[in-house]
């Protein structure tokens, strides 16, 4: 298991629990939003905010945390994760937010304390990139976005 260092923000609500694991198995941490005051806001369709969570983590060198949608979330309502899978770099030192967006044509409330996203710690490899004067066939070549067909 990696530990994550956790630094609370002064807006972050002490009542709230760090981000958890529901089940034993779960793979992806739940994380709420700790709004300022406690309060509510408000996703008006077709746009998106960063929701606070209150929290800075330090994660080790070696290692990021995927920011993922949740997804009782996506289901029951029209937020999405924007950026998914947002990632977390180790050397990041700011306030952990989740970009979401409203994909519905209604407003959407998001409330202090409701699980937004989860994070799934991952192992980082960085590569080396390099110029090259050609690159190897393959049966695929160019074919992206569908090409393989859809059944």
């Amino acid at each position: 298991m990696i530990e994550i260092k956790v630094l609370p923000l002064e807006h972050f609500d002490s009542e709230l629990p760090l981000p958890f694991y529901a089940t034993q198995g779960a793979a992806g941490a739940d994380i709420r939003a700790s709004l300022p005051n406690k309060d509510s806001m408000v996703l008006k369709p077709g746009k998106r905010d960063m929701v606070p969570t209150g929290l800075i983590f330090e994660i080790p060198e070696g290692y990021e945390v995927q920011v993922r949608p949740r997804s009782g979330l996506s289901l029951k309502t029209d937020l999405l994760v924007v950026n998914s899978p947002g990632t977390i770099d180790c050397d990041y030192r700011g306030e952990v937010k989740i970009l979401l967006g409203n994909f519905g044509s209604n407003d959407v409330v998001i409330n202090h304390g409701e699980r937004l996203a989860q994070l799934v710690i991952a192992p980082v490899i960085q590569g080396s990139f390099v110029i090259a004067d050609s690159v190897s066939d393959t049966q695929r070549g160019a074919g992206g976005f569908g090409s393989t067909g859809v059944s």
